[in-house]
C-alpha cells in the first residue's frame, strides 16, 4: 500500500496537488445494496409507495450525489463528471435493491469517490422513501468494483466484487 497522500510532511491534512498530473480518461464502478423486508420490496417492484417512484427517484439522487462529492468529502477534488450511470436491481433473493454506478471524466485525479458516494446517496434515497413501511432496511456491502486509468491503470476487485 502506498502513503497516505492526504498528509504533508508534517502530518497536515491537505487537499494533493494534482496540477502536474495529465488529464487521461477516469472511470469507477462502485456498487452496494440496501436489504429490506420481501413486503417492502414488492411494494417498490409494484410502484406503489405514496412517495413515488422510488427507483426513478433513487437514480437521480444517485446522479445529484456524484456531483456533489466535493462538497461532501472534504479533501476531494471537484471534478467534471462526463457520465455517470445508475443501475438498480430488485433482487428477490436478498430481498433488496442492489446499486451500481459507473461514474467518469477526463481529469488529473480517479472518481473513485464519485462512485462510491453515489451508490451511498441512491440507497439512501431508498431508505427515507421507504422507512415508514420498513425501519429495518440495512446498506451495506458498499465497495469500489474497479478503477480505470491515471497513473496506477486498471484495477479491478476479485470475485467481481461484494456479495450482493
Amino acid at each position: 500500500m502506498s502513503s497516505l497522500t492526504h498528509f504533508d510532511d508534517q502530518g497536515q491534512a491537505h487537499m494533493v496537488d494534482v496540477s502536474a498530473k495529465p488529464a487521461t480518461l477516469r472511470v469507477a464502478v462502485a456498487q452496494g445494496c440496501i436489504r429490506m423486508a420481501p413486503d417492502t420490496l414488492r411494494t417498490i417492484m409494484q410502484g406503489s409507495i405514496g412517495k413515488g417512484d422510488v427507483l426513478g427517484i433513487a437514480r437521480i439522487a444517485a446522479i445529484q450525489g456524484a456531483k456533489r462529492t466535493a462538497d461532501l468529502i472534504p479533501l476531494c477534488h471537484p471534478l467534471p463528471l462526463s457520465k455517470v450511470a445508475v443501475e438498480l436491481e430488485c433482487q428477490e433473493d436478498l430481498p433488496g435493491v442492489v446499486c451500481r454506478v459507473t461514474a467518469q471524466t477526463v481529469g488529473p485525479t480517479g472518481v473513485e469517490m464519485e462512485a462510491l458516494t453515489a451508490v451511498q446517496v441512491g440507497l439512501l434515497t431508498i431508505y427515507d422513501m421507504c422507512k415508514a413501511m420498513d425501519r429495518g432496511m440495512t446498506i451495506t456491502d458498499v465497495a469500489l468494483l474497479e478503477k480505470r486509468g491515471g497513473r496506477s491503470g486498471h484495477w479491478q476487485r476479485d470475485g467481481n466484487g461484494p456479495q450482493a
